[in-house]
């Protein structure tokens, strides 16, 4: 446990290198990972998200694709296709992007939910059906999702469903001005990422993933947090509350949490730590309480200061 929680900081540390004064939520996309979840970044252009994406592959040693999201990109554009070969008169199998270990979703709201949707599958249960035919994704996988807001033009909102398989959102967010200036002189000469070497070997990720697991969770924060996700399926400015596959990937990146942070066992820190990021883009909110100005956020504060929380 100890070997692992030096070699995660490693990892942050080397992360944070890249990208500048986000150590959080590196911290939480590390979390993600661990917990064998997606991660779905959302932010304005030119803040580090594509770059994160690519740095955290180039960390772990493992194969990147990137997809640019378009309107016009079509379902076997990111799942692969079978292509005829006349010679034979067989048809053979030729993998899309998809299957790597970390796939960047560059702008995933600028496609149709039809492409949008062909990502389910992936995201939830590591394998893609083309024609019919199951096949698996390589493991440790990871998919790194952005988004640009809603509001700007030629964007499409996620659907629902697609929103739940995201295990947590993250939003980068502008530096603040000294780290802005440190940003600056770290990329005179060349980019952080060019320096960065390989921190940990997929088989170490896997390896954790199967520890995170291992973190024991007392029945009473369980409860804390089955407690947490039924406050918001009776919270009245909400449509709709948190499914029991956001319980489930609450509980499960609470382990990863307390795994981090060098612990065997779950406290209630590690769960109100998470919860933010695990569960505000799963509510969906009435029309009244979004034109009254209320966000997903605020009412996750509001939801933890309302549960109480084990002693």
């Amino acid at each position: 446990m100890q070997e692992a929680r030096q070699k995660i900081t490693t990892l942050t540390d080397a992360l944070s290198g890249v990208i500048q004064g986000n150590r959080d939520s590196i911290e939480v996309l590390i979390i993600a990972m661990l917990s064998n979840g997606s991660v779905l970044m959302q932010d304005v252009p030119g803040v580090g998200k594509t770059t994160l994406a690519k740095a955290v592959a180039k960390a772990i040693d493992v194969e990147f694709h990137r997809v640019q999201f378009t309107p016009d990109l079509l379902p076997a554009d990111i799942l692969g296709s079978s292509i005829y070969n006349p010679n034979e008169g067989t048809f053979r199998f030729r993998p899309g992007p998809v299957f790597c270990h970390v796939l960047l979703a560059d702008e995933i709201n600028r496609a149709s939910p039809r492409t949008q949707s062909a990502l389910l599958e992936a995201m939830s249960e590591m394998h893609a059906t083309i024609e019919g035919v199951q096949h698996d994704l390589p493991s440790p996988f990871l998919v790194l999702a952005t988004q640009n807001p809603v509001e700007f033009h030629g964007t499409y909102p996620l659907p629902e469903a697609q929103l739940d398989r995201f295990l947590v959102q993250l939003e980068l967010g502008y530096p603040d001005a000294e780290t802005e200036v440190k940003i600056l002189h770290a990329q005179a000469l060349e980019h952080p990422i060019e320096r960065l070497t390989p921190v940990l070997t997929k088989d170490e990720v896997i390896a954790y993933q199967a520890m995170v697991r291992n973190v024991r969770v007392d029945e009473s924060i369980s409860r804390y947090i089955v407690s947490i996700i039924q406050e918001t399926r009776d919270e009245p400015r909400l449509k709709l509350g948190v499914s029991p596959r956001g319980s489930l990937m609450l509980f499960r990146a609470s382990q990863a949490a307390a795994f981090v942070a060098g612990r065997d066992f779950v406290l209630p820190d590690d769960v109100q730590r998470l919860a933010p990021h695990v569960l505000a883009h799963r509510l969906i909110m009435t029309p009244k309480a979004k034109y009254s100005g209320a966000s997903a956020d605020e009412m996750v504060a509001e939801i933890l200061q309302r549960v109480k929380v084990p002693s």
